[in-house]
């Protein structure tokens, strides 16, 4: 029999359940929020009466706030060096992973290959921070660097063929908007080299002034939801602009005390609420099919994938090597987004959500399992 209760109890629910199950899962050496999914995937079955729309509303704050908190985890130079080793590794694995969907696809090219390569092609920023102590703080920038590369490419490229589909654009009205979204990232993410050394120091005079941590924390909400808003109008997810403000508040500009108001503020309000509502309603509305297909699929995904990681950031290291094929190639709960945002627009197919779902959630799980073997074998060592 099913629960039913308030809103806020539903959201009480979700918040205690999720943490507690994040917690046994760090315990046993994997990530909390595959904690947080798995806890949604079991109230998904439990709470068959839960209000959709306010909780679709809370975990779209979600998003927001993770890709906030994504971004103050970078910094714009961060993105520029990850980037000339990152984006021609991320250009392969799409165009590999885009491959290798056609036999499932009738060997045609169309909008489910298309958006499910992008999904295969993520990578998962908390996966990649657990693996730096495998292979070095020198290669991390690199990993996460693709890790954002990745997820924003996944959004701009569902996002371009949602407005294509729907509203029936030319090649050439497509490429125009792909031109805009290039010129609104690459203008954002300028700024940091366009803003002067006076005008940085106005800045975190100006931010010294504000006494209390609610001003702080309002004005980060006022460029955040204005980024949003801009991203959303030239057709965008909003979660890109709110990524960017994150990216663009980082200590070489607002100074190392602000940026660390900041970081605690968001850090909190992030982990503490709104991501485990994120995680776990992404296991609720978790689609997949259980069949040998299902199975095919992941193997040969994850295989090639890990494997041409591994040979792209190849070190004398084999174990070294491996560490970071596993961490690029950790897939990423934003590809569960991504499907299902393509799956709702009707742009992703039922049976292409499903495999890619599955595929998602075990490659991060798979992943994390090779950290843990690799950190048990670098403790016997040691």
């Amino acid at each position: 029999m099913g629960i039913h209760v308030e809103v806020i109890g539903y959201v009480f629910i979700i918040i205690a359940v999720a943490r507690i199950l994040a917690e046994i899962f760090e315990r046993l050496g994997y990530p909390g929020f595959l904690g947080e999914i798995t806890a949604g995937l079991f109230l998904g079955v439990v709470l068959t009466d839960l209000p959709r729309d306010d909780m679709s509303l809370l975990a779209e704050l979600g998003i927001f706030f993770l890709m906030i908190y994504a971004g103050l985890e970078l910094t714009p130079e961060e993105i520029h060096l990850g980037g000339k080793k990152s984006l021609p590794i991320y250009i392969v694995t799409y165009i590999t992973m885009l491959f290798l969907t056609l036999p499932f696809t009738n060997y045609e090219i169309s909008m489910d290959n298309l958006i499910v390569a992008s999904i295969l092609a993520v990578a998962s920023a908390p996966i990649v921070i657990r693996f730096t102590r495998f292979f070095g703080q020198e290669f991390l920038h690199v990993a996460l660097s693709y890790a954002v590369i990745s997820e924003v490419g996944s959004l701009v490229i569902l996002y371009l063929l949602i407005n294509f589909e729907l509203h029936h654009l030319s090649y050439m009205e497509l490429f125009l908007e792909l031109v805009k979204d290039i010129v609104f990232l690459g203008t954002v993410l300028g700024l940091n080299y366009f803003i002067g050394i006076q005008h940085k120091v106005w800045i975190m005079r100006t931010l010294r002034r504000l006494k209390s941590d609610e001003a702080v924390f309002g004005l980060v909400m006022i460029l955040a939801t204005s980024l949003a808003l801009i991203s959303e109008q030239i057709g965008l997810h909003f979660s890109i602009g709110a990524f960017l403000v994150g990216l663009i508040l980082h200590s070489d500009l607002v100074g190392t005390k602000q940026y660390e108001r900041v970081y605690t503020i968001i850090s909190g309000v992030t982990y503490g609420i709104f991501a485990p509502i994120f995680f776990a309603w992404r296991g609720i509305n978790f689609e997949t099919e259980f069949s040998l297909e299902v199975v095919y699929f992941f193997v040969i995904i994850y295989l090639v994938r890990v494997l041409l990681t591994t040979i792209l950031l190849w070190e004398n290291d084999l174990k070294t090597s491996l560490a970071r094929g596993a961490g690029v190639a950790s897939f990423g709960v934003l590809g569960l987004l991504v499907g299902e945002i393509g799956y709702t627009y009707g742009v992703l197919s039922q049976h292409m959500y499903a495999l890619a779902s599955l595929t998602s959630i075990m490659g991060i799980f798979v992943s994390a399992t090779i950290g843990r073997v690799i950190s048990h074998i670098n403790n016997k060592e040691t």
